[in-house]
């Protein structure tokens, strides 16, 4: 488990001939006793790994579908703790690598290096702070090397080329490139540069690049993979996990090896 186990997954994934899928969850929406089950159900369906999201009250970088999914799951009594809790009783049930995906101020208020020790103790793989930015990371990422965590850097469109490869240097486990300039959700169409900008991550990046936010449909699937390493959706699986849609979600999946009829981004 760890960092080695996050980015080993992915580089076989690749050396394999395939791409990668990381579908994300929004832990306690619906009970956190379907947590385990969602996590194993996904993992059979051929993820490569999952994002989990923890409900917070200020999610800035979160679309409607998923603020929406935090809320319930915080109705739910969702926390931080619980789900912690429910990882270090269970974790050995879902065999591919977890990566949280959470606010600094929930890991400020429950304390980093206790943070980090109990997520260490539930088998989390990886950690996504979207509102860390990394001249600020040195405040959490010692403690995340002492326990082989993986802190997952994100990095925009609108980034320089000298920003892009800070940030690509600093990534571990993968590089997650955001897609959209915005919050998550899904969208019909993406910028005329995104072929380019991803190109020019992969040069940069010494880890998979795996592309984010908007992704919703197959075709996004099978285009946005053919331009790096494998993508992240959310949204789109939490509104099938709402219709307990899971052909939508295995297909979805699916489409992340499948070879595309022309290598362009949906527009």
């Amino acid at each position: 488990m760890g960092k080695k186990f996050l980015e080993k997954t992915l580089i076989e994934e690749l050396e394999q001939g395939g791409k990668n899928f990381i579908p994300y969850v929004m832990a306690g929406d619906g009970g956190l006793e379907k947590l385990i089950p969602t996590l194993k159900s996904l993992a059979e369906s051929g993820a490569s790994a999952i994002e989990l999201g923890i409900p917070f009250s200020d999610p800035v970088a979160d679309g409607p579908t998923i603020q929406e999914a935090g809320k319930r799951a915080l109705a739910n009594g969702t926390s931080l703790r619980n789900v912690i809790q429910v990882l270090i009783e269970s974790r050995k049930e879902v065999s591919v690598p977890l990566i949280f995906m959470t606010y600094i101020n929930p890991i400020y208020k429950y304390g980093v290096e206790e943070f980090v020790r109990d997520i260490s103790e539930a088998g989390v793989d990886g950690v996504i702070i979207p509102d860390l930015p990394l001249e600020q990371s040195s405040m959490v990422s010692p403690y995340f090397e002492k326990a082989d965590i993986a802190l997952i850097q994100l990095v925009s469109l609108t980034s320089s080329e000298k920003r892009m490869e800070e940030i690509a240097n600093a990534s571990q486990g993968f590089l997650y490139a955001v897609t959209v300039n915005g919050i998550t959700g899904a969208r019909s169409e993406f910028t005329v540069n995104l072929e380019k900008h991803l190109q020019k991550l992969k040069e940069v990046s010494q880890v998979p690049v795996l592309a984010g936010f908007g992704i919703s449909t197959p075709a996004h699937v099978i285009s946005m993979s053919a331009l790096c390493d494998g993508v992240i959706v959310g949204s789109k699986i939490i509104e099938h996990l709402q219709e307990n849609n899971h052909k939508a979600i295995k297909e979805l999946i699916q489409a992340k090896n499948v070879e595309p009829s022309f290598n362009k981004v949906p527009r």
